[in-house]
C-alpha cells in the first residue's frame, strides 16, 4: 500500500453510536496530527446506520454519506478499510466477512464477534493478506493487545489477570465505598450510561469472558474456546460479602484470569492453561484491588519482563475511539498484517486444565443459628473433602434482618483446595440442618 500525502486512506464506518460518533469527531479534530504521524490523511467516506432519517448530533465531514445498505461499505472499491462498531455477532460477521472477501482491511472493537468467530475471520484475513486490528475490543484505551502482540512478543507469558468489565467494576466499587446493595448500584450505573438496560453480558461475566478469550490467543498463541471457558458473574452480590471481605483485608472484584501450568515445558508442545472469569477476594494491598469505577486493569506475568501492570479507562466515547483511530493509523502506515501475533496457519487449541481441577483459596459464608455444634459440623464438611481451614469468623455484629437475630454469618477462609473439593463440601453443607440459606463461595487471591 502506497503511503503519500496524495493517497488518503478511505474509511467506511459501520455504527454511529457512542464510539462511532467519537471516531468521527477525532478524525476531524486530529486530522493534522494523523497526517504528520502517518504521512497521509484518513477520510471518512460512508457511514452505515439502521435508520438514515434518525436525527443525530454527530457532525460528519463534507462529502461523507449515510446509508442503510451494508453493500455501500463492503462493495465500494473506493473504500479501503471497514471500521465495524455495531456490536453483536450475526450482522457484523456478515459485514466483516464480506469486506475481507472484497480485499478491505478491517478495524473492529467487537470482542463478542472475535471471541466467537475470530479464528475464522483471522484465517480469512491471512488468506487475503489483509490487516484485521482490534485493540479497542479489550480494555478500551488500555493498549494491552498491542503490548502482547508487539513489545512483549518475545516473552514467555506465565499469566494474565485483569479487571476487564467496567460496568461490573463500577457496581462493586459503589457497593464497597458507599455500602449500597447490588440493585441500587446497578440502577445508578444504568442512569450514568455505564450499564445497558439489559446488563446481562456485563453482570453475568460474559463480556469479560469474550475479552479473556482474545487475550489468551495473543498471549499464548492458542485457542481456548469461549464456549468452554468457566464463567461466574456478580449478579446478586450481597453487601454482606463485600463488608466481610473488608474485615479479612480484601476487596471483591470480578477478575478474568489465565495461568499457564506447564511453564517448564518448551513452547513447541502443548500449551496447558487454566482460565476463567469469576468474583474473587483480592488483597487490599494489590494494585488490582485499588482499581475503581469504570476503569480496567491487566497484569501480565512473564519470564523476561516480570510483572507489568496496565491501567486506564475501559470505556467511553473518546477513550475507545482514540484506540480505534490508532488502529486506523496503523493501516494507513501500511503495517504488515500481524493479526494474531503469531506466524503460520491456524493457531492450535489449548490443552485445557479441567475447571474442576483448578486450585485456589476460598471464602465460604454460611448463615446459621447461633448455637453449639454448628461450627464443628460445618468444619467437618470441609475436613471430609481434605480442605484445610485457614481462618473462621462468626460475626455476631452482622446479623441479617432477613433471618432474625438468632441467625449469624459463619465464614470460613480456606487454604488451597480444588474446585471439585470445595463444591462437594458446600453441597454437603447445604444438605445439613444448620444452614438457613444457601452457602456463598468465592475464590480468594494471594
Amino acid at each position: 500500500m502506497a503511503n503519500s500525502f496524495d493517497t488518503p486512506l478511505r474509511v467506511g464506518l459501520a455504527g454511529l453510536g457512542t464510539v462511532g460518533g467519537g471516531l468521527a469527531e477525532l478524525l476531524q479534530k486530529n486530522a493534522a496530527l494523523v497526517r504528520r504521524r502517518t504521512g497521509r490523511s484518513i477520510e471518512l467516506k460512508c457511514v452505515l446506520v439502521r435508520d438514515v432519517n434518525k436525527p443525530r448530533s454527530v457532525e460528519l465531514p463534507e462529502g461523507c454519506r449515510i446509508t442503510a445498505n451494508p453493500a455501500d461499505l463492503t462493495d465500494d472499491p473506493d473504500i479501503d478499510v471497514l471500521v465495524e462498531l455495531m456490536g453483536g455477532i450475526d450482522a457484523p460477521l456478515a459485514l466483516v466477512s464480506r469486506a475481507l472477501q472484497n480485499g478491505k482491511h478491517v478495524v473492529t472493537a467487537n470482542k463478542a464477534l472475535l471471541a466467537v468467530e475470530g479464528a475464522e475471520l483471522m484465517r480469512l484475513a491471512r488468506e487475503k493478506n489483509l490487516i484485521l486490528r482490534y485493540e479497542a475490543s479489550v480494555a478500551g484505551a488500555v493498549p494491552i493487545i498491542e503490548a502482547l502482540r508487539g513489545p512483549l512478543a518475545g516473552n514467555r507469558i506465565s499469566s494474565v489477570l485483569g479487571i476487564l468489565n467496567g460496568t461490573s467494576n463500577y457496581i462493586l466499587s459503589e457497593m464497597t465505598t458507599k455500602g449500597v446493595d447490588f440493585d441500587q448500584a446497578l440502577k445508578k450505573a444504568q442512569e450514568l450510561g455505564y450499564a445497558e438496560a439489559n446488563p446481562t453480558l456485563d453482570i453475568d461475566g460474559q463480556d469479560a469472558a469474550h475479552k479473556l478469550t482474545l487475550l489468551i490467543r495473543l498471549a499464548f498463541g492458542v485457542d481456548y474456546p469461549f464456549t468452554v471457558l468457566p464463567v461466574q458473574g456478580i449478579r446478586g452480590m450481597a453487601p454482606q460479602d463485600i463488608a466481610m471481605a473488608r474485615v479479612f483485608g480484601y476487596r471483591v472484584k470480578l477478575v478474568a484470569q489465565v495461568n499457564r501450568v506447564n511453564m517448564d515445558e518448551p513452547d513447541d508442545g502443548p500449551i496447558r492453561l487454566e482460565a476463567g472469569v469469576f468474583p474473587a477476594l483480592v488483597p487490599q494491598t494489590y494494585l488490582l484491588a485499588r482499581v475503581g469505577g469504570v476503569y480496567n486493569a491487566v497484569r501480565v506475568e512473564s519470564e523476561s519482563s516480570g510483572s507489568l501492570f496496565f491501567h486506564g479507562r475501559g470505556a467511553g466515547a473518546l477513550p475507545t475511539a482514540s484506540v480505534v483511530l490508532g488502529d486506523l493509523m496503523a493501516v494507513a502506515r501500511g503495517e504488515l498484517p500481524n493479526n494474531t501475533g503469531f506466524a503460520g496457519g491456524d493457531i492450535p487449541r489449548a490443552s485445557i486444565v479441567p475447571p474442576s481441577e483448578s486450585v485456589s483459596k476460598y471464602y465460604v459464608r454460611t448463615m446459621v443459628p447461633d448455637a453449639p455444634g454448628v461450627l464443628r459440623d460445618l468444619a467437618g464438611c470441609m475436613a471430609a473433602e481434605g480442605i484445610s481451614i485457614a481462618q473462621v469468623i462468626q460475626k455476631r455484629d452482622m446479623e441479617d434482618v432477613e433471618f432474625g437475630e438468632e441467625v449469624v454469618p459463619l465464614v470460613f477462609m480456606t487454604h488451597e483446595a480444588s474446585v471439585s473439593a470445595i463444591r462437594k463440601a458446600v453441597e454437603t453443607m447445604r444438605k445439613s440442618d444448620f444452614l438457613v440459606a444457601p452457602a456463598i463461595c468465592y475464590r480468594v487471591m494471594g
